[in-house]
């Protein structure tokens, strides 16, 4: 059957432009009549106009209809849900039928409908004439209604598979969510039109290809014939710039309306330019996704995300792994981002069984994936924000690959060609690698890559630019070492940057877990919260990930020196023209001086005023804030680009820092208790009880955190939890009562020799105790431990709220928070919670210098780490989703030396060896005080 076809369709006309046309058009989204059969051998009896569908459910199109109670979604990375067995697919095939009863306007002749999407195989029939069938998910369809459309009523019939011979080319890391999934029109605009607008020398040259006349008011040009080409002064578009010209296109029977940019992309020994200039990729990738319409996503949804990554300083977009709707390119144009358009093209699942039967490699595949780069490529040629084509994201080798770089090449040989999974880069401009090593990466920056086997292949590689498609693993807390994967990309010219996987954690609405991911469904094959991976949360909160990889990829750099400060400007095409200069001198974290800089719109060293009025003794801190200075389409005056911030004095720790304090209170022996005042520890053991009236519990040392999905995925928890640090116990061998109170112990877990000898001594401190923990490992600790620290608990409802002055206001791990700044912070108990969507170690502030609780306050010496939680770590390691997670009777105090470093290792490296956290002698000193 047609089902298992190798063709990608018929019936269809050629593929053109996503234009905007004054033709008419009737919008045919809306409300559609729908049945859904399990399987695909159900008669066609109802696309005949006559057919009673009164039966029948209905379903809102653009839609999924297994996120309208139509079967359920289900969730695979690499393998594919059904045997791998192209072009065969199994007789359990879910099927939906459509039916759309429209009205044509009086006076309406011809026309063609158009469908931007529908998952994965369907078939089209109008007024009982079947028109034709299509496959390519995300990429338009065709088809000529005119001869079969009849004045007044009509009746559009559409029959969609879920899974035929094209499914073998859609294995794309995503929910698997058949049905009509973006907009359906009946349109009688027939035109096409390539433009093209490069940029040179400061001046624009413009010429199309197509029907009519070209006209650009604004630039002096009228009715511009096809062929002919003009060069005239123009401003170029680039993402930092994106500068547009409202162009029309006349044609007999219609007006086609479309915005031009001028720009150029090339490459020059081994560099990748826009305009001339370097062209470095700080971006993302973007799978189109919402919690609850899956892959139908409104027009509100696409703007949305245009604006928070422009608000973090992204500057480009992969679209993986598939052309994404029109619209969201219009937006890229309008508000500047570079666009990798990706086809829609991944076979990942034959990866598994050896690449055998790979379509990349199948000559009966050819005109399928010809096919789907030719709709791409047609769709998409005029916007000027696509300034790379992709053949696709791992479909392995073959043939097939070389079918669809010739013939982009020919068509539209201004584009460079970008495909990762062929690492002879035989069929690309450009050489793509996933998830390479922070050493790796600089191998390639200095051309010192391992070499290919064949020379001619790779001399002509090592001529290329370099691009990471995907790095930086965005799954659960992390990614960490965006920094140092900056500092290459920056670093060397052949480096063009890259693009983070991923933009958006794929949790689907659920009413039992808030997010649901892979499994939760009930499916048999699926690869878990693998989908939860992302930049920002379902709902589209950043997560702190995104916080810092706003502070990464910041185009203003600050650097420090006596009295000045040098501005770098970091931007590849713009100057600092458009923003303003604050500076903030800060004591302990209250704001004594603000301060207006005059900053030279190329940058360059700025004197900063005299820091005045701080008392002695206090911290102070210089901030250097970038700020928009006027309203831009893509934020509002005042939005904080960059920051850079310096210590003017010495942290406060370091100055108190004095002879061991005696017991200046005396000690009371009550019963099983030694009290100092209004604190008491237990006399046996020698463990404190109560702290300044709180009854507590601890703190005594601990080395567990939840596992990170990166700690899981790169194998870490498995050796701790191997090695029992998730069920320490602790030994009592001394407690000795004198100048201080001395309790000697022994920390390990069963099973091993392994064990640590900490020990706590505890001093008067005036009002306060002091806490000095000595920590010895026994044995040979060959790997890293989670954390170092102390743990603690009180009674629920004796934290509420906790103000710090350390970093802040997110999260901070040795290698993640590089927007965590010195500052005086304010949380609640909530508030300190990171929300992850599968639970794990989170909300971790670094280097406090002091922290209130409430009752009491904690000071480091010089700093610590903090968590607090209304559960434990442990609680937070069985919890699967977010309500897993309920307030216990306890609130628990996480007070650390140091965590283990985050990585990427859910998919690439772990955390870098200096962010390791190694057992050694460490010396950890606190002080408690009454707030």
């Amino acid at each position: 059957m047609d089902l298992e076809t190798f063709s990608p369709g018929s019936g269809l006309l050629e593929p053109r432009a996503a234009l905007r046309s004054d033709a008419p058009a009737l919008d045919l989204n809306g409300t559609w009549r729908f049945r859904l059969s399990p399987t695909a051998n159900v008669p066609d009896d109802f696309a005949q106009p006559a057919f009673d569908d009164a039966g029948w459910d209905e379903l809102p199109v653009p839609s999924h209809w297994n996120l309208h109670g139509h079967g359920a979604p289900a969730y695979t990375n690499v393998d594919f849900p059904i045997p791998v067995d192209p072009p065969h697919v199994p007789n359990e095939n879910p099927t939906g039928d459509y039916r759309r009863v429209f009205d044509l306007p009086e006076g309406w002749t011809g026309g063609r409908l158009r469908f931007e999407g529908a998952d994965s195989f369907a078939r089209v029939w109008l007024n009982g004439h079947e028109l034709g069938f299509w496959t390519g998910s995300r990429l338009p369809a065709e088809f000529d209604a005119g001869p079969y459309l009849r004045p007044g009523r009509n009746v559009l019939a559409v029959r969609v598979h879920q899974w035929s011979a094209a499914s073998y080319l859609e294995d794309q890391d995503m929910w698997w969510l058949p049905g009509i999934f973006r907009d359906v029109t009946l349109t009688r605009s027939t035109a096409d039109v390539f433009v093209r607008a490069s940029y040179a020398d400061g001046r624009g040259t413009l010429s199309f290809e197509g029907s009519g006349t070209l006209s650009v008011p604004e630039l002096g040009v009228a009715d511009l014939a096809p062929g002919a080409e003009v060069t005239l002064e123009a401003e170029p578009w680039t993402a930092e710039t994106p500068r547009l010209y409202d162009a029309v296109l006349t044609l007999p029977e219609e007006t086609v309306r479309l915005r031009v940019g001028f720009r150029t992309i090339s490459i020059v020994d081994g560099v990748l330019l826009a305009n001339g200039r370097p062209l470095l990729f700080k971006g993302v990738n973007r799978h189109e996704f919402h919690p609850e319409s899956g892959r139908a996503v409104t027009y509100e949804t696409m703007r949305e995300d245009v604006l928070l990554m422009k608000r973090h300083n992204v500057n480009a977009v992969r679209t993986s792994h598939y052309p994404p709707h029109p619209d969201f390119l219009d937006l890229c144009d309008e508000l500047g981002l570079w666009v990798v358009d990706e086809c829609d093209l991944e076979t990942h699942g034959f990866g598994e069984v050896g690449w055998r039967g790979n379509p990349t490699d199948d000559p009966r595949y050819a005109d399928a994936l010809l096919d789907r780069m030719r709709r791409m490529v047609e769709r998409d040629k005029n916007h000027p924000s696509v300034i790379m084509w992709s053949l696709g994201n791992e479909a392995g080798v073959g043939r097939n690959l070389a079918v669809m770089s010739d013939w982009t090449r020919e068509r539209d040989p201004s584009r460079p060609i970008h495909y990762e999974g062929d690492r002879s880069c035989a069929h690309t401009d450009v050489y793509s690698r996933m998830y390479a090593s922070h050493a790796e990466v600089e191998l390639i920056g200095r051309r010192e890559e391992a070499p290919l086997d064949d020379p001619e292949l790779d001399a002509r590689r090592r001529g290329m630019p370099f691009m990471q498609c995907e790095y930086a693993h965005a799954m659960g807390n992390g990614p960490g070492g965006l920094a140092e994967y900056q500092e290459l990309f920056e670093k060397y010219p052949r480096l063009a940057g890259g693009f983070i996987w991923e933009w958006i954690d794929h949790g689907l609405a659920h009413p039992e877990y808030e997010y649901a991911y892979g499994g939760d469904y009930g499916e048999p094959v699926h690869d878990s919260n693998f989908v939860i991976d992302g930049l920002v949360f379902p709902d589209r909160t950043p997560s702190p990930g995104l916080i810092d990889l706003k502070k990464v990829f910041e185009p203003v750099r600050f650097e420090f020196g006596d009295g000045v400060v040098r501005v770098v400007n970091g931007h590849g095409f713009a100057d600092l023209s458009h923003l303003e200069f604050l500076a903030t001198v800060e004591a302990d974290g209250k704001t004594v001086a603000e301060h207006r800089l005059t900053v030279p719109a190329e940058g360059g060293e700025v004197k900063l005023p005299a820091a005045t009025g701080p008392d002695p003794g206090s911290e102070v801190w210089l901030i250097v804030r970038a700020v928009l200075a006027a309203d831009q389409p893509w934020a509002g005056a005042g939005h904080e680009v960059a920051w850079g911030q310096a210590l003017l004095s010495p942290l406060v720790g370091e100055a108190v820092e004095g002879a061991p304090a005696t017991w200046t209170a005396g000690l009371v022996r009550d019963g099983g208790e030694i009290s100092v005042g209004e604190s008491a520890f237990d006399l046996e053991t020698g463990r404190l009880v109560r702290l300044f009236g709180v009854e507590v519990e601890g703190p005594r040392l601990g080395l567990w955190r939840a596992p990170t999905d990166n700690d899981t995925y790169g194998g870490l928890a498995g050796k701790w939890r191997g090695l029992g640090l998730h069920r320490l116990t602790h030994r009592v061998d001394e407690v000795e009562i004198g100048d201080a109170l001395t309790v000697r112990t022994r920390v390990a877990p069963a099973a091993t020799d392994l064990g640590l000898r900490a020990t706590y001594t505890w001093t008067a401190a005036g009002a306060g105790l002091e806490l000095t923990v000595d920590v010895e490992p026994e044995g040979d600790w060959a790997d890293p431990i989670p954390r170092l620290g102390l743990d603690m608990t009180l009674p629920a409802g004796a934290v509420e709220n906790v103000t710090w002055f350390g970093r802040g206001p997110g999260e901070a791990y040795p290698d993640t928070g590089m927007a965590a700044r010195v500052g005086r912070w304010r949380a609640s108990l909530d508030e300190f919670q990171t929300p992850y969507v599968f639970p794990q170690e989170n909300g971790h502030r670094a280097d406090v210098r002091w922290a209130d609780f409430g009752a009491f306050t904690v000071r480091g010496f010089p700093v610590f780490g903090l968590t607090a939680r209304p559960w434990s770590a442990f609680d937070l390691d069985r919890a699967r989703h977010r309500p897993d997670l309920v307030p216990g009777e306890r609130v628990h105090l996480g007070l650390d030396l140091a965590q283990q470093g985050i990585g990427t290792a859910t998919c690439g490296p772990g955390a870098l060896p200096a962010y390791d956290l190694r057992a050694g002698r460490v010396t950890f000193r606190l002080r408690f005080e009454p707030s």
